[in-house]
């Protein structure tokens, strides 16, 4: 046994006999505590010294052992085993690969000499390697021990390797019976779970049946309601109307004359009279908006000319007010396709609200187009609105509080029915003190898409021209047929993606047609008739022509154009939208 010889090398022995074996495992059990392994790990270290030096011995007549003390990171000590073997290694490979379990790694090498076998056993973590002052000296004056004090070491170690096994095993034991315990506590919690689960759907189950009992029970309320709304609203509106033309009677300059005071009250009944009127027709709007009674006939408005009438109609009230009605059309689209009635009661709505409710300066009305939509803003110069009330105004019956004006506070709601029945939707800006803005959003006009094979029916030429031309560039091909015995021959052999049909024809007529195509092959009815598809309604046959019913849009004659088609065809493929899946080959064969 000799001290350190290269650098970082500890000590160096030789196993030259069995008892150089014994000797360097007791050599690596106090090398491993001099640098400051624990107790498990310096028995580890001892008992992989005594298994590779029993091992190497048996190949070799002398084994060379260096202990090396590594500070690079991570620290540990390493032990260079080095022979020249004179048999077989198969035994080492064996001892290695269970000396492996031990340490931390096990290198096993070829050199010029002979064969190098390297342990590594690291520090534990954040330990530092101990400073090499003394520690050299201490460990060339190691000696081994006497076999019995060895002995005695390494029963101790069993003993304590036995306690902490027989430890092991009871703490095992008691997580255990903990686990147990905790399984029979979530068996019983999942019993209780699984019974009030089946509670609760039970629960569910009577309540969803609830639900749609009084959901049926609303449903059938307010249908009641929409007709006593429509029945009140008719009762009320003719007598209504004969106060007010008993008023104008009265009032006129060439009626008997009336005192000042009789003309006053007179002018108060009528004034009561057509506010109640303007209610009572507010009421019967609602009424039709809420059963789905409000259905758009689209076609292009000229925005410029809607808003200089829109401007005639209600300059004279704002004249009366004292106020001003301004109306900006510099950045509105030429045309929209939508329904001018609605865009037109929209606007009526909200100017006539603006004039009620602002004292002094006016209102302004305002068209602009904008990616996506086009605007129209209706802005006052009103007392403006506070915040927490702006989420309500299109509340029904909410009234702004505060408000001296009178009013319903049906007109906002009645509006955005409106608006949104267009596609569009209404929002408010206000600050208060300086007015309110409203703003209509419709959408744009969207042209054709791909239409796949049209089919045109008309017998008049003109008109199958003309038709052709608005669909040609998005067709794959177009079919044209002067009769409707040749349409339904036509469509039977390739089936269309899209027809347009002439109602008045020779022989077999529109109507008839109709009852021959597919059911799910969008239909836009082209014809001069007053006619319009049958849509919701209270009675059958509300909104339309029953035998129309088929089809999903009609487009006038007289108004043709790429806006009125393309809006047409939309509805059509709506109407034909397969609500079962599968194509039906319709009634009449």
């Amino acid at each position: 046994m000799s001290g350190g010889g290269a650098p970082g090398e500890l000590l160096r022995i030789e196993i030259t006999d069995e008892a150089g074996v014994f000797a360097v495992r007791q050599i690596g059990r106090r090398v491993a505590a001099e640098v400051g392994l624990p107790g498990q790990d310096q028995v580890r270290v001892a008992t992989a010294l005594s298994e590779a030096g029993r091992a190497l011995y048996a190949c070799s007549d002398r084994v060379s052992v260096a202990f090396v003390l590594d500070r690079e990171h991570p620290p540990g000590l390493v032990i260079e085993l080095t022979l020249v073997p004179r048999t077989s290694m198969d035994g080492a490979a064996e001892c290695e690969a269970a000396i492996s379990r031990l340490l931390s790694r096990v290198e096993h090498e070829a050199t010029e000499d002979g064969v190098r076998v390297r342990l590594r056993k690291n520090l534990p973590a954040g330990a530092e390697p101990p400073g090499d002052a003394g520690l050299r000296d201490r460990l060339g004056r190691l000696r081994p021990v006497p076999a019995l004090e060895e002995l005695r070491t390494q029963n101790a170690d069993l003993m304590a390797a036995l306690e902490d096994v027989q430890r092991q095993r009871e703490e095992l034991q008691s997580l255990n019976t903990e686990l147990e315990a905790t399984n029979e506590g979530v068996m019983a919690l999942y019993n209780e779970l699984s019974e009030e689960l089946e509670e609760t759907n039970r629960g569910v189950v009577a309540l969803y049946a609830e639900l749609e009992e009084k959901s049926d029970q609303l449903q059938r309320l307010g249908e009641a309601k929409n007709r006593f709304w429509a029945a009140v609203s008719h009762e009320l509106r003719t007598p209504m109307n004969s106060v007010i033309g008993l008023v104008r009677l009265l009032l006129d300059p060439a009626a008997e004359p009336l005192t000042a005071e009789q003309r006053q009250q007179i002018t108060l009944i009528g004034d009561t009279a057509e506010s109640m009127l303007a209610l009572v027709n507010e009421l019967l709007d609602i009424a039709k908006a809420e059963r789905g009674g409000l259905e758009p006939r689209r076609a292009p408005v000229r925005v410029p000319a809607l808003l200089d009438e829109l401007s005639e109609q209600l300059r004279p009230m704002a004249e009366q007010a004292g106020l001003t009605l301004a109306v900006d059309a510099a950045a509105a689209p030429p045309v929209v396709v939508t329904d001018a009635e609605m865009l037109t009661r929209i606007l009526r709505n909200l100017v006539s609200n603006g004039l009620k409710f602002t004292a002094e300066g006016g209102v302004r009305v305002a068209a602009r187009a904008v990616p996506g939509h086009t605007e129209f803003v209706v802005s006052d110069t009103g007392p403006g609105i506070a915040p927490a009330d702006q989420a309500r105004i299109f509340e029904e019956f909410f009234r702004v509080p505060g408000s001296e004006a009178g009013g319903t506070g049906l007109g906002l709601p009645y509006a955005l029915r409106l608006a949104r029945a267009l596609g569009g939707d209404l929002s408010v800006d206000s600050t208060v003190g300086e007015g309110t803005a409203v703003t209509l959003r419709l959408p744009p006009f969207e042209p054709l898409d791909a239409l796949g094979h049209v089919l045109i029916v008309d017998d008049d030429v003109p008109a199958r021209r003309v038709l052709r031309g608005l669909v040609a560039d998005a067709a794959d091909r177009v079919t044209e047929c002067a009769d409707g015995r040749t349409a339904v021959e036509c469509a039977a052999a390739d089936p269309p993606d899209l027809v347009l049909l002439d109602l008045r024809m020779p022989g077999l007529d529109g109507y008839e047609v109709l009852t021959r195509l597919p059911r799910d092959v969008p239909v836009v009815v082209v014809t001069a008739s007053d006619v319009t598809v049958q849509g919701p309604g209270p009675e059958p046959g509300a909104g339309g022509d029953p035998r129309l019913g088929r089809a999903g849009g009609v487009l006038s004659k007289d108004r043709i154009g790429p806006e009125t088609l393309a809006e047409a065809v939309r509805m059509a493929r709506e109407a034909a939208r397969p609500r079962d899946g599968g194509r039906d080959t319709g009634d009449g064969g």
